[in-house]
């Protein structure tokens, strides 16, 4: 499994975003670090387990044309 270890003022969905693509994944990461769910702003130096990405996307078609596959 990835871990991702935070830096000062990342929150839930900005980790979401920039590690795993989409704020689609809040919740899993979320789930995956119950532990963490009492910070809202977190400081730097925790580590947190990434969930599996849900599905792929070619990497080949512009972005419009992009499916899940």
């Amino acid at each position: 499994m990835k871990t991702y270890k935070t830096v000062q003022g990342d929150m839930w969905d900005s980790i979401a975003y920039q590690q795993l693509g989409s704020t689609d994944y809040t919740d899993r990461l979320m789930r995956l670090n119950c532990a963490c769910r009492n910070y809202y702003i977190f400081p730097a130096g925790i580590v947190l387990t990434l969930p599996e990405p849900m599905y792929k996307i070619s990497e080949n078609l512009p972005p419009w044309k992009r499916v899940n596959v």
